[in-house]
């Protein structure tokens, strides 16, 4: 894009040229500056203006003598030199405050959102959040990880809308969570008071937040098992990454999203899905299985995953942000948060004999 201006004027010197001056080519000519404003830096952008008024006083030294009438085409040039300054300091100006709003958001949602340990229990863990380009409000994507006298147990979740309603509601959530991990003996109660801490952020809200809910899959890893249980409300299904296969964890039956769970009773679905030693469990927001090509085509992250990859959740999560960045060309519609956890082997116990439990 940098070369843009220059092309312009290049065609406008060939165009006048080749027709002998037949066709007029200052038109082409005064698009220059204004392309350069959008592409270029302000030094840049004057230094087109400039030679768009060379090339133009050369073209018409080549066809025949200056008139006076070749002051208004120069002096239109230079009047749209200046604007096209003007413009480029105003969109210099915009870029700039657009790109401290992103950092600001980034910042305010790493602090919210903190990077889980490298290791809890026996699993390996990585994740990853990246912002959307096209978005400068802080977004509603959480995940969290926790290891208790009832198990790991983890959540993945993305509440609706975004700024500051979200944070609040994150906040919430993150906080319920923690408290029910290690109070709550069953993975449906922990569900149960999410549910509730959702629905009591919808009442005290109003307007657009009052209709707030979050998509969640809450999931249990139980001491010493290999059977994962899982709750899904209304998110994308986890993926099971293993000897070269990415298997969605599908729930038997779909499920409200928190929030919305007044709707059909306080029952829990509970799904268990075996859990072997070495897959990895991805789990993610729909800024990633959602996010689209410029032919509108829905990015599949299992496709990506269903390789032989090593026993290792950074090499997974690298693998699908960086697929889904390529997929997007670049810049991703809404925000994405990726979670994964590889899980071990017991201590004293090589991969190759620890238990399988069934589904």
């Amino acid at each position: 894009m940098r070369w843009l201006p220059a092309v312009v004027i290049a065609a406008a010197f060939v165009l006048d040229v080749a027709t002998g001056g037949g066709v007029n080519s200052f038109p082409v000519l005064a698009a220059a500056p204004g392309v350069a404003a959008s592409v270029l830096t302000l030094s840049g952008t004057i230094a087109t203006g400039v030679a768009v008024n060379v090339v133009g006083i050369a073209l018409v030294y080549l066809e025949r003598e200056p008139v006076r009438e070749d002051l208004v085409s120069f002096s239109s040039l230079v009047v749209l030199t200046a604007i096209a300054a003007v413009l480029n300091v105003q969109l210099t100006s915009n870029r700039r405050q657009l790109r401290t709003s992103r950092e600001v958001a980034a910042a305010v949602q790493r602090a919210v959102l903190p990077d889980p340990p490298r290791r809890v229990g026996r699993l390996t863990v990585a994740s990853r959040y990246e912002v959307a380009h096209e978005e400068a409000a802080i977004g509603g994507d959480l995940f969290a990880i926790h290891d208790t006298a009832h198990g790991i147990r983890m959540i993945i979740a993305d509440v609706r809308g975004k700024g500051l309603q979200a944070v609040r509601t994150v906040n919430a959530l993150l906080g319920s969570f923690h408290e029910a991990c290690h109070h709550q003996a069953e993975l449906a109660g922990v569900v149960r008071q999410l549910e509730s801490r959702m629905r009591e952020d919808v009442r005290q809200s109003s307007g657009a937040a009052a209709e707030s809910f979050a998509t969640a899959v809450v999931a249990e890893l139980p001491p010493d098992s290999s059977v994962l249980r899982v709750a899904n409300r209304g998110h994308a299904a986890p993926l099971l990454v293993r000897d070269g296969r990415a298997d969605p964890l599908e729930p038997a039956a779909p499920s409200l999203p928190l929030g919305l769970g007044d709707l059909v009773g306080d029952d829990v679905l509970i799904d268990r899905f075996e859990l072997p030693v070495g897959s990895t469990l991805v789990l993610f927001t729909d800024g990633i299985n959602e996010a689209r090509d410029a032919d509108g085509v829905f990015f599949d992250p299992a496709s990506v995953l269903a390789l032989r990859w090593p026993a290792d959740p950074d090499a997974v999560v690298d693998a699908v942000l960086g697929a889904v960045l390529r997929h997007t060309g670049g810049d991703l519609q809404d925000d994405a948060a990726l979670f994964a956890a590889t899980l071990s082997a017991p201590a004293g116990r090589s991969p190759a004999t620890a238990p399988r439990s069934g589904r």
